[in-house]
């Protein structure tokens, strides 16, 4: 890997630091990767404990350079898009295996062809290991790719998500099935994006696909959906849109988004439905009726499940006007290091007591997943009080200033006091031990000569973890937009674990504000699943990063990689 020119200051935090994150973007970095030959630089080899990395939209970088992939052996999520890297750019720095890899994302690059160790030309010979045994996501698309080979299923066996839109393929699945691959290719892929390619056959043999679920074949050059889509036995959401069917009774079903009525006219026949296929219509049934048996009747929970799945859309930096950021200050690191933001845009807290429960679930989180605010403590804003930027800091107790819930403006020291002074009262009063409401929290704070604390760009203190935030941005009914935070002393990914759970919370909230406030339809469920119906509109999560104070990225939220913790009850669109 040849040297970039000039110094690699996110590099060199990152290595000091140990961080386990890293994300490179800017014409800064560009300037610097052009200047090194168009490669990454050798800094990056110097990085054993990354787990995640992005380089993004530098056209400049058209090879990883060799060694990437042993260099990195804890890396599991790795996003390479809207680069200038080509098969053979990335054929050395991914000759190695990547065994934790579980996301990587190289759409935009133009790619031709697949890189060998994804089972492109010059791949693996089949009984050789798995180059990415734990990769879970895929991302190949707005690519130039014309057919994939049978090489990809022994590459990554435990795909669960391949997308592919914006290329060139005339065939699905065409050779990912091959008769020359492994003799059961992706039996977890639950999802296929093959949109916007140039599709005209979609063979018989997607039924091979035992785990898909998802399938999205839209704007292609299909005349005819093969029968077999009806033996695909989880088979719950397809997009057929912007194909010219020769059928058009299909076609209009197809327009009205409705999936279950495609794949029981299919299973019935349909257009063009031959003698011998007639004939093979009761062993499709009884294959179909076998593998549901199989499956423990599990076809119909899955279809509730997959209708009841809340939505959130995530916006990415990228796309943001003016995305928010906090500034960390390295004074609490010894405090409590560690902040996780987002903006959550979309909630419904008018109808009835919306209010009230959104406030009990964040008590009962702070109890349960938080165990009582010991591992991690949740503050929620109305973003429309929130003066940005943010800085994320320290202040001694008697300059620490806040004007805690339902409280006049105090310094740190003096509520501390005060809260100490009503849990005696409280403990005389009832006679028992035990405390409630802030007075429980107060020995998180014992031994400390700094508190931590979230300040906005007027100077004022609108968060005090774990104890209390401002009533300068407190929610009221009339708030549609939060920002939302998440501090630990403990870890990271105990901040991305709250948050994830927070978010869906909310999103629960926010449904059944809705359903109570405008009822439900006998079409809402098909409404929902053609993202037309009101109970299922996503809320917009917007990414919040959080820098250093030389602006050099610490965390993003949410990444590719977060939100997985409740994806069995949230479909994240990204």
């Amino acid at each position: 890997m040849a040297a970039a020119a000039g110094p690699w200051p996110e590099l060199e935090a990152a290595a000091r630091e140990r961080r386990r994150e890293l994300s490179l973007s800017g014409a800064a970095v560009a300037e610097r990767v052009a200047a090194g030959g168009g490669r990454l630089p050798e800094a990056l080899l110097a990085l054993p404990l990354l787990q995640s990395l992005e380089l993004s939209g530098c056209a400049a970088l058209r090879e990883l350079g060799p060694g990437v992939a042993a260099a990195l052996p804890a890396l599991h999520t790795l996003v390479l898009s809207r680069n200038a890297l080509g098969p053979a750019g990335l054929g050395e720095g991914l000759g190695g295996p990547l065994p934790a890899l579980r996301l990587l994302d190289l759409s935009g690059n133009g790619l031709e062809a697949l890189p060998a160790a994804l089972g492109g030309t010059g791949g693996g010979a089949g009984d050789a290991a798995p180059a990415f045994p734990q990769l879970r996501s895929l991302n190949l698309s707005a690519n130039r790719l014309r057919e994939l080979g049978p090489g990809l299923a022994r590459a990554a066996p435990q795909l669960q998500e391949l997308l592919l839109s914006g290329n060139r393929l005339r065939a699905l699945p065409g050779g990912l099935l091959a008769p020359d691959g492994p003799p059961a290719p992706f039996p977890l892929l639950s999802r296929l994006d093959a949109a916007d390619n140039e599709v005209a056959e979609l063979g018989a043999d997607i039924a091979a696909l035992p785990a898909l679920k998802s399938l999205d074949v839209a704007n292609n050059q299909l005349r005819e959906l093969p029968a077999t889509l009806a033996d695909c036995p989880r088979l719950k959401e397809a997009n057929f849109k912007g194909n010219q069917l020769r059928d058009k009774r299909l076609e209009k079903m197809v327009n009205g988004c409705q999936t279950k009525a495609i794949l029981e006219y299919l299973r019935a026949g349909g257009r063009g439905k031959g003698k011998a296929e007639t004939g093979r219509e009761d062993v499709r049934k009884k294959k179909r009726e076998k593998q549901q048996k199989k499956d423990g009747g599990d076809g119909e929970q899955d279809e509730v499940e997959e209708a009841s799945k809340l939505l959130v859309k995530v916006l990415h930096v990228s796309e943001n006007p003016a995305p928010l950021v906090v500034k960390v200050s390295p004074c609490v690191k010894d405090v409590r290091a560690f902040i996780v933001c987002c903006v959550l845009k979309g909630v419904n807290l008018k109808p009835g007591n919306a209010l009230k429960r959104f406030l009990t679930m964040q008590t009962k989180l702070h109890e349960d997943i938080c165990e009582k605010r010991t591992v991690a403590t949740i503050a929620t804003h109305d973003l429309q009080l929130v003066k940005a930027p943010l800085t994320y800091d320290v202040q001694p107790p008697d300059e620490l200033k806040i004007t805690p819930l339902g409280r006049k403006e105090i310094k740190a020291k003096d509520l501390l006091r005060q809260l100490q002074l009503e849990a005696e009262e409280q403990r005389k009063q009832k006679k028992r031990q035990n405390v409630s409401g802030l007075h429980k929290y107060l020995q998180l704070l014992d031994g400390k000569d700094s508190y931590p604390c979230l300040v906005d760009a007027e100077g004022a203190v609108i968060s005090f973890p774990p104890i209390t935030n401002s009533e300068k941005t407190k929610i009221r009914k009339e708030t549609r937009d939060l920002f939302l935070e998440v501090t630990s002393d403990t870890s990271l990914q105990i901040c991305k674990d709250v948050m994830d759970t927070l978010i869906l919370k909310i999103a629960e909230l926010n449904r059944s504000a809705l359903e109570n406030k405008e009822g439900s339809g006998s079409d809402m469920e098909s409404d929902a699943l053609c993202g037309a119906g009101n109970l299922n509109l996503p809320l917009v999560v917007e990414q919040v990063r959080v820098v250093d104070t030389d602006g050099n990225l610490k965390v993003l939220y949410p990444s590719k990689t977060d939100l997985a913790t409740v994806a069995s009850l949230l479909t994240v669109i990204r």
